[in-house]
């Protein structure tokens, strides 16, 4: 299938790397960190997360979903409009968290069909403290202060992880990544961490495949 051939993106979305993924026989969008996606489609959102953590959230009534992509939980600064842009604010959690949701209440869900599922968080990053279990908790928190269902969740470890989220269905898949043959995912990460210093510069169901 041809990209000009895919379905329009919702507003605000069509930077959004997707292709036709013929693995799995559909059209998948691929967020990297600081990213997030919102989409009312039949297709897969999917990404790789080190210590990063990925929310993936539907409305199981109305057929929107989504799943962002963050690194830091929290951005403490004041007036962080005015210091940050967009792209660069949602690489945190609380900013990444919000934004999604927001979108997805813009484009049609409602609050009181929302469920949340959890991935990431893994201690791969050395010499930067346990950054991934900070994420973890910062979500798990952020779920149960707001009021919000986790339905399932795959957090901790060691290990990179790739999920693949189907937001029509709520089916996830979680690949856990045991041999690193490069270091993409580390450096990655690290790349962003120091952009992030520097801001100016099925339903309840996981598969493991």
């Amino acid at each position: 299938m041809k990209k000009q051939e895919f379905p329009r993106t919702l507003p605000g979305f069509s930077d959004i790397n997707r292709f036709w993924d013929h693995k799995h026989q559909s059209i998948s969008a691929k967020i990297l960190p600081g990213e997030y996606y919102v989409t009312t489609q039949d297709e897969i959102i999917s990404t790789v997360l080190g210590s990063c953590v990925s929310a993936c959230v539907r409305d199981y009534k109305n057929g929107i979903g989504a799943m962002n992509h963050f690194l830091l939980p929290l951005h403490k600064g004041e007036a962080w409009s005015e210091k940050l842009k967009a792209d660069d604010a949602t690489r945190y959690g609380n900013f990444a968290m919000e934004h999604m949701i927001n979108d997805v209440l813009k484009y049609g869900g409602r609050k009181q069909y929302l469920e949340f599922k959890v991935f990431g968080g893994s201690r791969v990053l050395n010499g930067m403290g346990d950054i991934g279990n900070s994420n973890i908790h910062f979500v798990l928190n952020y779920l149960e202060v707001e009021g919000y269902k986790l339905s399932a969740q795959d957090v901790g470890g060691i290990n990179p992880r790739k999920v693949l989220y189907y937001p029509k269905t709520g089916r996830v898949r979680v690949k856990k990544i045991q041999d690193l043959h490069n270091d993409t995912i580390i450096k990655r990460e690290t790349e962003f961490m120091h952009k992030i210093e520097k801001p100016e510069a099925v339903t309840g169901e996981i598969e493991l495949f």
